[in-house]
C-alpha cells in the first residue's frame, strides 16, 4: 500500500465526526467455520450507522455506499441481528471480487469513516508501519481499537498559551528580553488566546490586570526553564559557582516582578486613553511611578492642583508605603496600587492618616478589614476618578 493511503485515512478521520477502527479477525473472513458473513462491529459502535442501538427481539438494517481505499465503491448493508439468540452488528455485502475478506487480511486494521448519512469511506492498513503511523498520528493506543475512534480534544487555552510562549522564546536573540518586552508579549498571548478586546479591558480592568500578571509569570517560568534546564542538570564545580547562578536567577526575578506591575498598569491607562507620565522627576530627584496628567502640568504653578494625581505601584506595601510620601509635594493625596492581600487595621489607619489611598484589584477587597473596604479604591474606580479629573 502506498504511503498516500496512510495520509488519506488520517485526514479522513480528522475531518469526520465519527470514525471506527478494528483489527480484522478470523471470524470476519469466515476462517472459524461459522456461517456469519462480513465484518463484525462492536456493540459500542452502533452510532457509526444508527441513531439508536438495536433492540433485542428485532433486526434492523441500513444500506450505505462505501468508498474503499479512495478507489472503488460497494453498496453495502449494516445490520443488527437481534432475533432469537443473536445479538450482534455486522457490515455485509461487498460483492464477489471484494479483496479484503481473505485469510491474509487477518490482523489488518479496518478503518470506517462516516462522511455523510449514507456515504462512508473505508481503509485497510496492512503493514506494521502503517498501523503504528495511524495510531501515532491520532494519539490512540491499541486498547482503543475495536470501537469508535476517540476524537482528539481541541487544544485548551492553556495549551495555546504555552504554544504562544514557545513561539516567542524561539525568536529571542538574547537570553532574556527586557521586562517591558516580556510584559508586552504576555499580554499579547493572553489577549489573543482569550479574545480580549479594548472593550473587555475597559469593562473589567481589575480582572484583566491580574490575568496579565499571572500570564507573564507563566511566560517567565517557561523562559527560565528553557534557559536553565540544561545548566541545572550539570554538576556545579564549586559552591561559589552555584551561588553565582542562584543570585543571577533571583535578581532577575526581583527585577521583573518590580517592573511587571508598572508595565501592565501603563497598558490599562493607555487603553482608557488617560494622560500620564511615568518616572518623571519631581522634587528632590524623586520619580513617582505615574503622574497625571503629565510632568509639565505638575511643574506649572498655574495648573489646578485638584486635577493633579499621583499613583505608586508596589506588589507589596506593608512597610514600603512610606516611601511614596514625598514623591510629589504638590499632591496631598497619594494613591498606591498594590497586590498586597490584607493589611492590618492599625497600618491602614496610619496610611490614611498620611493621606495614602490604597488601590487594589476588586477581587482583593474582601481580604481587608470590613470597615476600610469602602475607602479602598479598585482599579476601575481609580481610572474613573482620573477620567473625571481630565474631563
Amino acid at each position: 500500500m502506498e504511503n498516500s493511503i496512510l495520509t488519506e485515512v488520517i485526514q479522513s478521520v480528522q475531518n469526520s465526526d465519527t470514525a471506527f477502527s478494528k483489527f480484522i479477525t478470523a471470524n470476519d473472513v469466515g476462517a472459524t467455520g461459522g456461517h456469519q458473513s462480513g465484518f463484525h462491529i462492536h456493540k459500542n459502535s452502533w452510532q457509526l450507522f444508527f441513531d439508536s442501538p438495536g433492540q433485542k427481539g428485532e433486526n434492523k438494517d441500513k444500506f450505505i455506499t462505501i468508498k474503499w481505499q479512495n478507489s472503488f465503491e460497494t453498496q453495502s448493508r449494516f445490520i443488527y441481528y437481534g432475533v432469537g439468540t443473536r445479538n450482534e452488528y455486522r457490515l455485509t455485502r461487498f460483492g464477489r471480487e471484494f479483496p479484503f475478506l481473505k485469510d491474509n487480511n487477518i490482523g489488518d486494521l479496518l478503518v470506517i469513516v462516516r462522511k455523510y448519512d449514507y456515504y462512508y469511506e473505508a481503509f485497510i492498513l496492512q503493514t506494521d508501519e502503517e498501523i503504528e503511523g495511524f495510531l501515532t498520528a491520532l494519539n490512540i493506543s491499541t486498547t482503543e481499537i475495536n470501537g469508535i475512534i476517540p476524537k482528539q480534544s481541541e487544544p485548551t487555552a492553556e495549551d495555546k498559551l504555552i504554544e504562544c510562549f514557545n513561539a516567542f522564546i524561539s525568536t529571542l536573540s538574547m537570553d532574556f528580553p527586557t521586562t517591558m518586552e516580556l510584559a508586552k508579549r504576555a499580554r499579547n498571548c493572553y489577549n489573543s488566546v482569550y479574545n480580549v478586546t479594548p472593550q473587555l479591558i475597559k469593562a473589567n480592568p481589575d480582572k484583566q490586570i491580574l490575568q496579565w500578571i499571572n500570564t507573564e509569570f507563566q511566560l517567565f517560568k517557561t523562559l527560565e526553564n528553557n534557559r536553565y534546564s540544561t545548566r541545572i542538570k550539570t554538576p556545579f564545580l564549586s559552591v561559589e559557582e552555584l551561588i553565582e547562578i542562584a543570585n543571577t536567577i533571583l535578581n532577575r526575578r526581583k527585577s521583573r516582578a518590580g517592573k511587571s506591575l508598572e508595565h501592565h498598569l501603563s497598558e490599562i491607562f493607555k487603553t482608557f486613553e488617560l494622560k500620564f507620565d511615568t518616572q518623571s522627576i519631581t522634587e528632590f530627584n524623586k520619580k513617582p511611578d505615574f503622574l497625571f496628567p503629565n510632568i509639565e502640568a505638575y511643574h506649572n504653578p498655574r495648573y489646578d492642583e485638584g486635577k493633579l494625581m499621583v499613583l505608586a505601584s508596589k506588589t507589596t506595601c506593608k512597610d514600603r508605603w512610606r516611601q511614596i510620601l514625598n514623591e510629589a509635594d504638590r499632591i496631598k493625596t497619594k494613591h498606591l496600587f498594590t497586590l498586597q492581600q490584607g493589611i492590618s487595621k492599625n497600618q491602614l489607619e496610619e496610611m490614611y492618616k498620611y493621606n495614602v489611598n490604597l488601590v487594589v484589584p476588586k477581587s482583593y477587597l474582601d481580604s481587608f478589614p470590613k470597615e476600610f473596604r469602602e475607602k479602598i479604591m479598585t482599579l476601575d474606580t481609580f481610572v474613573k476618578k482620573v477620567q473625571h479629573s481630565q474631563a
